[in-house]
């Protein structure tokens, strides 16, 4: 399975699980007055929207190049996964908090909390399958030591985006768990206000989080696998006593990478011999790595 139908797979996987558990959500909101639970349910009804943007994204970046964009679309993934953090910051967050603040100075009751409680342990559950679907990915394409290192370095914006979701997403259904079941327990419903306002702080944080890993990628982010030892080994197959001046590498979409790089003209004296071994390098390149749809070979000389 290729990366990016790794992450297409778990997109599907994810929307899926979250409009059920809106549906579940809004219907518990709506029976126990919750606002806590509404949080969520806005919560997940953001996360299909980002997903559904998700999708659209990759989708368009697949598209062909044109003479207005020689490169392609390859990072439209990455300007949709913008967008998504921008909607978990604004139509999950700040609705969340803004909620909470509004049910602390107008308190409520919060009715049938079982039905509630019930509703957000069903969430937990389809919450915690699609973010072991998730993490299954990240760990079978993860080259780092951590998932933290992962998180900051990786390129992969879709998967990212719905790693941060689905965290985001466990965060607020155990925090609504907890401050619905203290509100059951003690009668008081400020636990259940002060819920919505702790899910809306969670989501800042982890769409302010998800921002500036995915502007990283938008400005142009180099990728994960370093080239080099690789390309050096092609060039002096192909061209005797050559050498690798200077490469740069440059992620252009979730699984799109451009190479330019400078080498010396070796043993080769002829011009059309040159030109010969460069497309032979550049084909062997795009042979051992499948994500490289980019290279720009330029000889020179080693100063």
């Amino acid at each position: 399975m290729s990366h990016s139908s790794g992450s297409v797979k778990v997109i599907v996987y994810a929307l899926l699980a979250n409009f059920a558990i809106a549906l579940a959500k809004f219907s518990g909101a709506s029976i126990t007055q919750s606002t806590a639970l509404l949080a969520e349910a806005i919560h997940s009804l953001v996360d299909c929207a980002n997903q559904a943007l998700l999708l659209v994204g990759n989708r368009a970046s697949k598209k062909a190049p044109t003479e207005r964009h020689p490169l392609g679309y390859g990072r439209e993934a990455f300007f949709w996964s913008f967008v998504v953090a921008i909607l978990l910051f604004s139509m999950g967050g700040l609705f969340a908090i803004y909620e909470g603040i509004h049910k602390l100075q107008s308190p409520e009751p919060v009715l049938s909390p079982m039905i509630g409680l019930g509703i957000l342990v069903f969430g937990i559950v389809l919450e915690t399958g699609s973010f072991l679907a998730c993490l299954k990915e990240v760990r079978r394409t993860n080259p780092f030591p951590s998932l933290w290192s992962w998180f900051r370095k990786t390129t992969a914006a879709e998967l990212l985006v719905i790693f941060t979701e689905d965290l985001a997403a466990l965060l607020g259904l155990t925090i609504a768990t907890a401050c619905l079941l203290l509100t059951w327990i003690t009668g008081n419903s400020a636990w259940d206000a002060w819920g919505s306002v702790w899910v809306g702080s969670v989501l800042i944080i982890m769409a302010a989080l998800l921002a500036v890993e995915i502007k990283s990628l938008l400005i142009g982010e180099a990728p994960t696998h370093d080239y080099r030892p690789a390309l050096e080994e092609i060039i002096q197959a192909k061209i005797p006593s050559s050498k690798l001046l200077r490469i740069l590498a440059l992620q252009t979409g979730n699984a799109e990478v451009l190479l330019s790089y400078k080498i010396t003209s070796g043993e080769i004296t002829l011009t059309r011999d040159l030109i010969a071994a460069i497309n032979e390098i550049e084909r062997e390149v795009k042979l051992k790595f499948p994500e490289v749809r980019w290279q720009f070979v330029e000889p020179d000389h080693e100063a």
